[in-house]
């Protein structure tokens, strides 16, 4: 790292920019941790807060984040998943990434009204629950709770780990078509923010779906939530 002390470019700034040149450039790659403060203060001979200014710079640009008890580390790149008719599961291997699953629940339950309403079918009716944690690059990235009429699918949970929800649909010769989805956004609460490694309260994005099959049936009902720090969705707009 070169730094100009004569420049009118503060320091904390000269620091930032060569750091993020470094991230970009795949030289600190994500995961990768920084040295603390003072051993960055002690090599760069410069003052601990200037140090902590460059680093919260790049915090607040959402490249580095800092971990209780790890350190400052890069940021996993982000995913942009388009706005489609497809699973998180699709999205992240079409991309190269690898995705990683965790059941947490695999159970029969009777729908609650919300549920129920999504599918047109009775408050109160045996369907199959399914909440997954979906991980990439060794973090988790969304919480997946998932509600699916019962004869359906045939699954286990040795299968959801290795296979997205849609992959095992169009296997059981189910055809999706079509999908009315919603996007939001809350704070996670305590079991959120363990599951994904994040403070309670933290921002999250949640997206609600109700999928149908090729007959105009619902097949099912979708609640997720996803680290805002590293998803996010996009769509293409078209002006009349």
């Amino acid at each position: 790292m070169t730094l100009d002390r004569g420049s009118p470019v503060p320091l904390y700034f000269q620091v930032a920019q060569q750091l993020e040149a470094a991230i970009r450039a795949g030289e600190l790659p994500p995961g990768a941790r920084l040295e603390n403060e003072l051993d960055l203060a002690a090599r760069y001979r410069l003052s601990r807060p200037t140090v902590r200014q460059a680093i919260q710079h790049l915090v607040d640009k959402g490249l580095l984040v800092r971990k209780r008890g790890v350190g400052t580390q890069v940021v996993q790149s982000q995913v942009r998943r388009p706005i489609e008719l497809s699973s998180l599961h699709d999205d992240l291997t079409s991309d190269g990434r690898e995705p990683r699953t965790q059941v947490l629940e695999l159970e029969t339950v009777p729908a609650d009204a919300e549920a129920a309403e999504q599918l047109g079918i009775a408050a109160g009716t045996d369907v199959l629950r399914i909440r997954r944690l979906r991980l990439t690059g060794g973090e988790p990235l969304a919480l997946m709770t998932n509600i699916v009429p019962l004869r359906l699918i045939d699954v286990t949970a040795a299968h959801l780990e290795a296979h997205g929800l849609y992959e095992t649909f169009r296997g059981a010769g189910v055809n999706l078509r079509i999908a009315h989805q919603t996007i939001g956004a809350r704070a996670a609460t305590a079991a959120e923010a363990r599951l994904l490694d994040e403070r309670r309260g933290t921002p999250l994005l949640t997206m609600t779906r109700t999928a149908f099959d090729d007959k105009g049936i619902a097949v099912e009902f979708g609640t997720h939530v996803y680290r805002a720090d590293r998803y996010s969705f996009s769509h293409t707009l078209v002006g009349k």
